[in-house]
């Protein structure tokens, strides 16, 4: 049995993500399922969800801080809808539409094109167009929701007088 990288402890049966050091369960740092929930691809270190605390801290904890950063922006993102084309008429769309699928929720699936619109350095999507398609199983329903949108750079100042 190996020895805990940590506390040296005869007990190490985990091992860090990305270091590979063995460490024992009490000093494992252990990630929340919904930590990096709309980061895709998920960095392959990150991928094992356990961290010696030096790992973590080195790596893992600024990796989380720019992504709850970028969450926080997205929350922020101005959105149109393909309805209020009058108002989106005169942004210039460079970038590629970006797409989602499979989301639970309608906001979700908001918020998951918001923040690849953040990733693409844009503060705001236009063209949004969401479509929702209802699963039966028996008895159970369930919906499934899918979109798309164009992220665009635009003044915020100019998007609030309208």
């Amino acid at each position: 049995m190996e020895a805990c990288s940590i506390c040296f402890k005869p007990k190490a049966k985990l091992d860090c993500g990305v270091c590979k050091e063995p460490v024992c369960k009490n000093c494992t740092v252990f990630l929340e399922d919904d930590n990096f929930a709309f980061l895709k691809p998920m960095p392959e270190d990150f991928i094992l969800r356990r961290f010696c605390p030096t790992c973590y801290d080195a790596k893992v904890q600024p990796a989380l801080t720019d992504y709850d950063a970028d969450i926080e922006k997205a929350k922020n993102v101005f959105v149109f809808s393909k309805a209020e084309n009058k108002e989106s008429r005169y942004f210039k769309r460079v970038e590629k539409p970006i797409k989602v699928i499979n989301c639970a929720d309608r906001e979700e699936l908001i918020l998951r094109l918001a923040y690849l619109a953040v990733k693409a350095n844009c503060n705001t999507i236009v063209d949004v167009d969401l479509t929702q398609e209802k699963i039966k199983m028996g008895a159970y329903q369930t919906s499934n929701w899918s979109g798309t949108a164009n992220p665009v750079e635009a003044d915020p100042q100019k998007i609030e007088k309208k």
